[in-house]
């Protein structure tokens, strides 16, 4: 299949260049056209040397064969990364003042852009106006990433990763970057358990669901059928993921259990809490004078260890996740080898949380360990990055 590859004038065009690898190496012609303004941030000799083809930007050059009307008549799919605020505009208003827009204009296949900018600029009405007339006249615009943007600043406008956008743009034309989990059932957990006081008060924890989602996304997209259990979630369901609410350790425990009969893989990624109250006040608990007030707790069920001593579908692969902190009697990796032995999952993913590390963040850094508690993979980057990772070393498990 013939790619367009454009490239826009923004910092994250270095993620374009791991773009260009993941689409050629999965057998495709790519033509990479940047902006001549894009060359400050990777040079043409990057370009040409990574996909093994020349590089312009001018409608000049080359006249013979008309390429600023032949690049776009003949390509299969057309993809700009990273799209920016000026490169939107310019591609709304019909402009073809260099080689890529006149290229945009001339397309008559599937046009995939991936907008990158800085939070201010995604959400000005220019910008959201210029999306929306693309997106009328059947442009394919991906919604930038929440993250780290350049210097101190961090928001809506990040670059989604290389991986999520060849996906979406391969998906476009029907041939996916990856089907490694076609036919295979998933189940994955995700956030975190709430034990409730009283009618408004209860026990949890700081987990915001994004490594959970991630896992979910990165299954559904290389070809599994993925049912999410959600505890306390309040992100977008994932696409082409069946996502199963619940609140407590014990609604967790019964719907992973009941779409687990059927699984080939379960993915304990959410943050269970391991006690609950004792007893739940049916009334708000009042405050009593100056005293404090003491709980009695129960141990809940710990659903990794059951999962991976019943094997509820033989062959099936468990997997946890193990999120800790380093203490007096042990560091980090310390205790996550002690745990992915006491628990006895396929695989268990340890991260470190708090300090600014794991929950609620863009950003993870996991290892993953097999039973006897010996490394798998280390992985670090965006929880969609560490995603595909962990799919990948779950994938060498599978029978």
């Amino acid at each position: 299949m013939r790619i367009l590859l454009g490239v826009g004038a923004g910092i994250a065009a270095y993620k374009s260049a791991l773009l260009l690898r993941l689409l050629t190496e999965s057998g495709h012609e790519v033509r990479v056209v940047p902006t001549r303004a894009s060359l400050a941030f990777v040079g043409t000799a990057t370009w040409e040397a990574l996909s093994g083809r020349p590089v312009t930007t001018d409608v000049f050059q080359n006249v013979p064969e008309v390429e600023h009307v032949r690049l776009g008549k003949e390509a299969d799919l057309v993809v700009v990364a990273p799209a920016t605020a000026d490169l939107l505009a310019r591609a709304a208003t019909g402009r073809a003042d260099d080689l890529l827009t006149a290229a945009l204009l001339t397309a008559r296949c599937p046009v995939l852009l991936a907008p990158a900018m800085h939070t201010e600029m995604w959400e000005h009405p220019a910008t959201r106006a210029n999306v929306a007339t693309l997106r009328s006249r059947g442009v394919h615009v991906l919604d930038p990433a929440v993250g780290r943007l350049t210097g101190a600043d961090s928001g809506a406008g990040r670059l989604p990763e290389p991986e999520e956008i060849a996906e979406a743009a391969l998906a476009l034309v029907g041939t996916p970057l990856r089907q490694d989990l076609a036919g295979r059932r998933v189940v994955v957990s995700a956030g975190g358990t709430r034990e409730p006081l009283d009618p408004v008060r209860f026990l949890g924890n700081r987990s915001t669901g994004r490594q959970g989602y991630a896992l979910a996304s990165a299954a559904a997209a290389r070809g599994a059928e993925v049912t999410l259990v959600a505890a306390n979630v309040s992100l977008p369901d994932p696409a082409g993921v069946a996502v199963v609410p619940v609140e407590t350790t014990a609604e967790l425990r019964a719907a992973v259990r009941e779409h687990a009969a059927a699984a080939d893989v379960v993915v304990m990624a959410a943050a269970v809490a391991d006690y609950r109250p004792a007893t739940t006040a049916s009334s708000k608990l009042k405050k009593d004078g100056d005293g404090g007030l003491t709980l009695e707790l129960v141990q809940n069920p710990d659903v990794l260890a059951e999962l991976a001593q019943d094997r509820l579908r033989p062959g099936q692969v468990v997997v946890g996740f193990a999120a800790e902190t380093g203490d007096a009697s042990g560091s980090v990796l310390e205790h996550g080898r002690a745990k992915a032995l006491r628990k006895g999952a396929d695989l268990l993913v340890v991260n470190a949380v708090g300090a600014g590390r794991g929950f609620g963040e863009v950003e993870n850094e996991v290892v993953v360990l097999d039973r006897e508690g010996t490394d798998v993979v280390r992985s670090g980057g965006t929880k969609e990055h560490v995603a595909h990772a962990v799919w990948d070393a779950i994938r060498t498990r599978l029978v």
